[in-house]
């Protein structure tokens, strides 16, 4: 009878149990990494991968010591798909806000995290597919290289950088250290065809 019912759920359908138990799972951990950050005002070596895309938005971002270079990486959809990985050593974002959503059922749940004061960072890796925003940059360099690796043929860098409106698809985002004063992090369901 177990037999039967392993059998059943090989077959290509979501365990609502295992589902919700990952998922909450999830959420204590990121409660209690928040939580931390409440606390102390900083997090530090904070990665947010194997997550799937998510989205971060912001009004403004000036950060120093930028650098981008091609690269394959993973999706929650692909094992490897075309994005740049961005770099930057110290940035400020004000009004940021991420958020992932998450298709549960027939609804559609959105976690969200903003800060209503501006986000002091170091150490920033970002992956992205796309980045939607009004660039400004100092002392740019666009440079190609002679290398095997197509990932070395090509790199970009600026002594400063600052975005504006700015929406980005992302895949992995570390920072070294974050400091998140007037942090909020919510669970709601959202109108999404």
């Amino acid at each position: 009878m177990n037999e039967k019912k392993r059998e059943i759920n090989r077959g290509g359908r979501t365990s609502k149990k295992v589902f919700w138990t990952s998922f909450l799972s999830g959420m204590i951990l990121l409660g209690a990494l928040l939580v931390s950050i409440g606390l102390s005002g900083v997090a530090y070596a904070v990665p947010l991968a194997g997550v799937g895309d998510f989205y971060v938005e912001f009004d403004n971002l000036e950060g120093d010591g930028y650098t981008f270079y091609p690269k394959m990486g993973e999706t929650s959809s692909s094992k490897s798909a075309p994005q740049g990985t961005n770099l930057i050593e110290k940035l400020t974002i004000k009004n940021l806000k991420l958020y992932k959503d998450f298709k549960v059922g027939d609804q559609w749940l959105r976690v969200e995290i903003t800060a209503s004061k501006p986000v002091q960072i170091t150490g920033l890796q970002q992956d992205a597919s796309l980045i939607q925003a009004n660039a400004k940059f100092s002392n740019l360099v666009l440079k190609e290289n002679y290398s095997s690796d197509w990932t070395k043929q090509f790199k970009q860098s600026s002594s400063h950088i600052t975005l504006g409106s700015a929406k980005l698809k992302t895949h992995y985002l570390f920072q070294k250290t974050i400091t998140m004063n007037g942090m909020k992090l919510t669970v709601h369901k959202i109108d999404k065809k």
